[in-house]
This record gives structure tokens, C-alpha cells and sequence, in this order.
């Protein structure tokens, strides 16, 4: 096997490792945000729209949050707050029934 390839299956573990976290953490939270960078599950969202000299960004507030990213040895933040000029995709979780 060559450098190459034992990366690849490294980072197909972990990528797998991440997804099986994601399904066991999902009931856990209201919401699934999207941005251009990130994906992150939270129970608290606030977004607020700014503009400034002709220009639009927006401010993303993310309470009791769980950041999808497999280089992140904590993926559970308390809060994460996100600036973007881009699109932010929210979608509020169908509730569980417990």
C-alpha cells in the first residue's frame, strides 16, 4: 500500500467514525444549520442580518451546538458564533418521540 492509499483509508475511517457520531447525536438537537463551510446541529439559533455601507453579512448564534468536522478532536461546542456573507441553510428537527 502506498502513503496515498493508507491516507484515503484513514480519512474514510474517520469520515466514518463522524457519520456514525452524527446518527447517534441527531436526536439530540432542534435544529440542522448549514453554511458554507460548516454543518452543526444546535438547540438554540439566532441569526441577525447586518448591512453596512451598501455591503450584507450576518451574524449566526448557535446554542448547546455539535459541529460536523472530523479534524475537530471536540465536536460539542456551548456556543459557536458564525459571521458569512453567504447563504445559511436552517431546518428545524421533527421532534422524537421519547
Amino acid at each position: 500500500m502506498s502513503a496515498e492509499e493508507d491516507l484515503e483509508q484513514f480519512e474514510a475511517g474517520i469520515e466514518l467514525a463522524l457519520y456514525q457520531e452524527y446518527r447517534a447525536v441527531l436526536p439530540m438537537f432542534r435544529y440542522a444549520i448549514e453554511t458554507e463551510r460548516r454543518f452543526y446541529l444546535a438547540n438554540g439559533v439566532d441569526l441577525k442580518k447586518h448591512e453596512e455601507n451598501s455591503s450584507e453579512w450576518m451574524e449566526l448564534i448557535l446554542e448547546d451546538a455539535w459541529v460536523w468536522d472530523m479534524y475537530r478532536p471536540a465536536r460539542f461546542a456551548a456556543s459557536v458564533r458564525v459571521l458569512t456573507t453567504k447563504d445559511i441553510n436552517i431546518e428545524v428537527l421533527p421532534e422524537k418521540d421519547l
